[in-house]
């Protein structure tokens, strides 16, 4: 791997069926970039971050991360499926954020950001509850740690969700439009917190949104999707204003 490169796809090919996903990708994010993919419903983008959180595995093709397979491993000098120790380990370098919040509606808030990092990353209790109300002073929701899920609106639950994301203090932050299921006047907050993430933190941003002008705000690369191939790349202010592409001017033109 190049030196800076987090992540790398080669040749992935994604097929649900007969219909192809994702269509022999080759893929590359540098670390601490922040890269926004656009494009049509179906183009692909949400299924690379689900390959990226082993939530699907791809037909054809290998995924690195941090220069280590993802969902492979080198046993005798050859590339075979990996085991799921290998893939946990590796996976551990990434965090997600769902369009649905997925908060665990039995826990309070400070259980639900705490429960991974002393489970999988073998913190203290003290530890995690220590980073968690840094989390939440992040996000805005510190009188908010002894609340349930459901005594939460919203966009504080998906305040949650970013800060139970962060707890595991990932080299990833995969964003899957974090706003879609959101009433329209909860979504600025939420997106203001990502924007302060973007700006004081090193933390590499994978982020599949419509909502271009966060987009704008914060990618230093867009990517542009369609049938399972990046058909243009670019920083925002280039793609927003002047793309190449005659698909990508067609779909901006139809949603800005």
């Amino acid at each position: 791997m190049d030196d800076g490169e987090l992540i790398r796809f080669d040749k992935v090919t994604k097929c649900f069926g007969a219909h192809t996903v994702l269509d022999s990708l080759d893929f590359t994010v540098s670390a601490g970039r922040h890269v926004t993919l656009i494009g049509p419903s179906g183009s692909g983008k949400t299924t690379i971050l689900r390959l990226l959180m082993t939530l699907t595995k791809p037909d054809e093709g290998t995924i690195r991360v941090g220069g280590r397979y993802l969902t492979h491993e080198e046993r005798g000098g050859k590339l075979v499926p990996a085991g799921e120790k290998h893939v946990r380990e590796v996976r551990k370098n990434i965090g997600m954020v769902f369009q649905q919040f997925n908060l665990f509606p039995n826990m309070r808030v400070m259980r639900n950001i705490t429960e991974a990092p002393v489970q999988v990353l073998g913190l203290s209790r003290d530890e995690a509850e220590e980073r968690a109300r840094g989390l939440l002073d992040l996000v805005g929701l510190t009188s908010h740690a002894d609340k349930y899920p459901s005594q939460l609106s919203g966009g504080q639950q998906q305040r949650v969700a970013i800060a139970r994301a962060l707890a595991m203090r990932p080299q990833v932050l995969l964003l899957d439009e974090v706003t879609s299921a959101l009433d329209p006047e909860l979504v600025t907050g939420v997106l203001d917190v990502l924007r302060d993430i973007a700006r004081t933190t090193d933390i590499t941003m994978l982020c599949v949104t419509h909502e271009m002008n966060f987009a704008r705000d914060i990618s230093d690369e867009v990517l542009m999707f369609d049938s399972g191939r990046v058909i243009e790349s670019g920083p925002p202010q280039k793609m927003f204003t002047d793309p190449d592409h005659e698909r990508t001017q067609q779909f901006l033109s139809a949603i800005l």
